[in-house]
């Protein structure tokens, strides 16, 4: 599909935009036809092997020739912070090591690289929230804004009104009360607090 339609993430399964939006990279969903759009954002997107398959498990080693090298010039051309790799196969065809989800100890130049769990539909059994952690752990590092644990509650009065508290920022948006988790805090805690 996303060769069909020259575009990344294409599939309309695949949740890489869905995730990119709920992650805070992007204010608004993009449809993989906007793709450029993203770099508005400091968003850039690339392919660490050229060939599009169905799956992850059809790219063979040679689809990932010059792909180590092909990355370290863009880091030291364009010096993004950090450079997400959408799976593990990403990772290790380009630089034929078998990395964990997270942060690599590995750097090209100066930035830094982040391996997120497959979008791909084929990714199923990995859950929505599992995979969403890990695109916000990106987003956060990438933004360099503090990561900390947070809770919510929800305050429902005898006339079943729900108490929602109004925030503003490059976006307006009503949710329930609530806000950072303090070491060593209960979530409990931190509500009453």
């Amino acid at each position: 599909m996303s060769a069909a339609a020259n575009a990344h993430f294409a599939n309309p399964r695949n949740d890489f935009w869905r995730l990119l939006h709920a992650a805070r990279f992007t204010p608004r969903l993009l449809h993989p036809s906007e793709q450029f759009d993203a770099l508005e954002h400091g968003i850039g997107i690339t392919n660490a092997a050229y060939r599009t398959t169905p799956g992850s498990g059809d790219l063979r080693r040679a689809d990932f020739a010059g792909a180590a090298e092909r990355l370290e010039r863009l880091a030291r051309e364009l010096r993004p912070g950090w450079i997400g790799f959408v799976g593990k196969e990403a990772y290790r065809g380009a630089f034929d090591e078998r990395p964990e989800l997270g942060v690599q100890e590995r750097r090209l130049a100066d930035t830094r690289l982040f391996v997120l769990p497959s979008t791909s539909p084929a990714n199923a059994a990995v859950p929505w929230t599992e995979r969403l952690r890990w695109f916000r752990d990106l987003a956060g590092r990438a933004s360099g804004l503090p990561l900390r644990e947070a809770v919510r509650g929800l305050v429902v009065d005898p006339a079943s009104r729900t108490l929602l508290v109004r925030f503003e920022g490059w976006r307006s948006w009503w949710t329930s009360p609530g806000g950072g988790v303090e070491p060593g805090e209960t979530d409990e805690q931190a509500l009453a607090r």
